[in-house]
């Protein structure tokens, strides 16, 4: 007779916030560098800049600190599945592989842990309205409805991975 395994605790990732707190100041001062080019208003180009400036990193700014003020982790891995604060809850099976993704845009790139599901439509069916919205960026650039930005993560997304892979020993991983 083969016992089943105990169930593993949750793999709790809180919120990164050294790297939330240092991308809120990097964009207050670039809030504070749009403000400065809309009183400047020497030409056309710097006004909208500064408009647009505000706009943008003002939004991200307002999102960083709704990240902070939140409280409760940011990704929980357990034997029944991913809880992510976007995502919101993903049972393995509904996951067909997890894998890492690079991004690169000009001198920077952004890694991404992408969660292949065998039923795209069906999670955006019922996912957060974020994720619906961004789903068709998402796929413009290659990925699936469900990733993970690992810039928010207190770990790199190896060690994410393999905690996927502890909690779920069948799940494909691919680094």
């Amino acid at each position: 007779m083969i016992e089943k395994a105990a169930p593993l605790p949750p793999t709790v990732f809180p919120l990164a916030k050294r790297r939330v707190w240092a991308m809120l100041a990097g964009s207050l001062v670039f809030v504070a560098l749009g403000i400065a080019f809309l009183i400047a208003h020497s030409t056309v180009k710097m006004t909208v800049a500064g408009a647009l400036a505000v706009l943008f990193f003002g939004f991200c700014s307002v999102s960083f600190i709704r990240l902070l003020l939140r409280g409760r982790p940011e990704l929980v891995l357990d034997d029944a599945g991913v809880d992510h604060v976007r995502l919101g809850r993903l049972g393995w099976d509904e996951i067909a592989a997890a894998r890492m993704r690079e991004q690169r845009v000009r001198n920077t790139s952004q890694r991404f842990i992408e969660l292949v599901l065998h039923d795209p439509d069906a999670y955006l069916a019922r996912a957060p309205e974020l994720v619906r919205r961004t789903a068709s960026a998402n796929a413009r650039l290659g990925l699936g409805p469900a990733t993970v930005a690992t810039n928010t993560l207190p770990v790199p997304p190896e060690a994410v991975l393999e905690a996927m892979r502890l909690h779920c020993p069948g799940l494909p991983v691919q680094h």
